[in-house]
């Protein structure tokens, strides 16, 4: 499992730009609080063995997938949650992952970790006041 500011990252796959050059379907891991990207650690040297060569071969653009076989379930065995999930249970998941965090600080005495608790906390808050706000305005129409 992998963890960014505390919070778990979720599977996906995405486009990353190695110089100019932009790799397609790369594995990757996402933090839903700060936003963070990095490549899937499963992955790393064959991303940037793609890259390199991709780059030194002067293509704009590449798929990762045309190059490097990848078990799906592989990559997405250690991630608690993955993009095909809904985005509200995603934040829920995350925000239930924190709460126990912050009472294990709490206990603890850990006044540094419950306060980057409570500010992740706080972003998660936000993200899922957007997704619920999003829910209802998508309903009126």
């Amino acid at each position: 499992m992998s963890f960014c500011c505390g919070a778990s990252m979720i599977g996906t796959r995405g486009t990353m730009k190695h110089f100019r050059t932009f790799i397609h379907n790369v594995p990757i891991l996402f933090c839903p609080v700060c936003h963070r990207v990095e490549i899937h650690h499963l992955v790393e040297q064959e991303y940037e063995l793609l890259a390199e060569y991709a780059h030194g071969d002067g293509a704009s653009e590449v798929d990762f997938r045309d190059y490097v076989d990848q078990d799906r379930e592989e990559l997405l065995a250690n991630c608690v949650n993955h993009e095909d999930e809904d985005p509200m249970e995603i934040v829920l998941n995350q925000i239930d992952m924190a709460l126990d965090l912050l009472a294990v600080a709490k206990r603890l005495g850990d006044q540094e970790w419950e306060e980057q608790l409570k500010r992740r906390l706080t972003a998660l808050n936000n993200r899922r006041n957007k997704l619920a706000q999003r829910r209802t305005s998508g309903r009126r129409t």
